[in-house]
């Protein structure tokens, strides 16, 4: 399943089973989480420098998946021009 916000990716899963997903990630924030946390790994398929796959194995809290969710939007609202950014708000 593919999440979007105005017609642009910020999240790719496989809905039926949910083994990953993949995340779009600030460069710096992605080389560091995947230091971090060996169930982070370059984009699957994706760009490698601006994407992540995180494996849903139990090792990564909840919490911390929803916020990198979070900042994944949060990356493709920014890129958006500013009046649709506004309308989002």
């Amino acid at each position: 399943m593919v999440f979007k916000v105005m017609g642009k990716m910020f999240a790719l899963t496989r809905i039926d089973s949910f083994p990953s997903i993949n995340l779009k990630c600030d460069p710096e924030k992605a080389v560091e989480l995947r230091e971090l946390y060996t169930s982070v790994t370059e984009g699957y398929h994706m760009s490698k420098k601006h994407w992540i796959t995180v494996q849903m194995d139990g090792n990564i809290s909840d919490h911390k998946i929803h916020s990198w969710i979070d900042h994944s939007y949060e990356l493709v609202v920014l890129a958006l021009p500013k009046k649709v950014q506004q309308s989002l708000a």
